[in-house]
């Protein structure tokens, strides 16, 4: 997982924890985890997407009123992709990442969660984050990024507000101890 630093320039990316989907020498993609999407409801773009009528917005399992609906990044904003716990699979559509983690970017998954199956954790993330090759690690060497181990409780139980903290602290760092200036020897 990234983790914004304090000094960190782009506002879009602000205080974001990012679950790495990608990163080759062809570039990286990964979705922002911390940042909700405001006034977006689940259980309305299921309706947008005429995955259930109007009506069956009151009847949705559980599972589905739990899923959460994220800003994942600047990219392709429009178009939604699904993180979520690796006891879902959908052949030629599902893309295991690590640690149990999977991605989702078809209808199909979405259908599975209203219907009350799909996987046990899922968030949808609306857009995603996106480096050319060797941007990220250039952002990675001017101080704007840390990284930590991605677990599925930081992914999918913590709440967006707390992530961030969350994270640092995994790694060891005090959130109040950090600064946005890089130290250069």
């Amino acid at each position: 997982m990234l983790v914004a630093m304090p000094g960190m320039r782009d506002e879009r990316f602000a205080r974001a924890v990012i679950y790495l989907c990608a990163h080759s020498p062809e570039g990286a993609m990964g979705i922002i985890v911390n940042q909700p999407a405001p006034n977006i409801k689940f259980s309305d773009l299921l309706v947008q997407l005429d995955v259930i009528p109007q009506e069956d917005r009151i009847h949705l399992p559980q599972r589905a009123g739990g899923v959460k609906v994220l800003k994942g990044g600047p990219v392709e904003t429009g178009r939604g992709f699904v993180l979520h716990s690796s006891d879902f699979f959908i052949e030629d559509s599902t893309l295991p990442i690590d640690d149990g983690i999977c991605l989702t970017a078809t209808l199909d998954i979405l259908k599975a969660i209203a219907a009350g199956g799909g996987p046990a954790s899922a968030l949808l993330a609306l857009g995603y984050a996106g480096w050319a090759p060797g941007q990220l690690e250039n952002e990675i060497q001017q101080n704007g990024w840390l990284h930590c181990p991605a677990d599925q409780t930081l992914v999918f139980e913590a709440e967006a507000s707390v992530k961030y903290d969350l994270a640092l602290r995994k790694i060891g760092i005090d959130p109040g101890m950090l600064s946005p200036d890089a130290g250069h020897a």
